[in-house]
């Protein structure tokens, strides 16, 4: 099975390598004795990320989630990188595609499938909903020192 390569880490920063997003089909999340979803990947811990989750997945033509899920605190961006798909949520299923975004509320029952001829990709983060304020919109800090390759 595939693993995520550690690249680089300090105080301040972790960078890994997920791989070719061609190449996702390498791993595999095993979420049960008899559950395993081909395709995907977790990288928060990798990175050791602190306010958030994210996962790659792959769908090959003709797959699906296979199921319906909700988070108890946590909202989704599902953001689809390559492919054609559908998206359910709530009973309202709509297409996706390369460029589309889609934010689910955590109690959104939510689902994906492959319904193209090519692989579906997805990044999704997953972090607590209700958080973000105006503040934190404002929060980053253009520095003075000279950027030195």
């Amino acid at each position: 099975m595939k693993k995520i390569e550690d690249l680089a880490e300090a105080k301040n920063f972790t960078a890994v390598n997920i791989g070719k997003l061609n190449e996702l089909g390498g791993y595999a999340l095993t979420i049960g004795p008899d559950v395993q979803i081909p395709g995907k990947v977790f990288g928060g811990a990798s990175v050791n990320a602190t306010g958030a989750e994210f996962s790659f997945q792959s769908f090959l033509p003709g797959t699906e989630t296979g199921f319906l899920h909700t988070h108890k605190s946590h909202e989704e961006l599902y953001f689809f990188l390559g492919g054609t798909g559908e998206f359910q949520v709530d009973g309202q299923v709509f297409p996706v595609c390369e460029g589309s975004v889609v934010r689910v509320a955590p109690e959104g029952r939510r689902s994906v499938r492959n319904n193209g001829t090519e692989p579906l990709l997805m990044l999704c983060v997953q972090y607590r909903g209700g958080t973000f304020t105006a503040e934190d919109a404002s929060d980053g800090n253009i520095l003075d020192s000279p950027v030195k390759w």
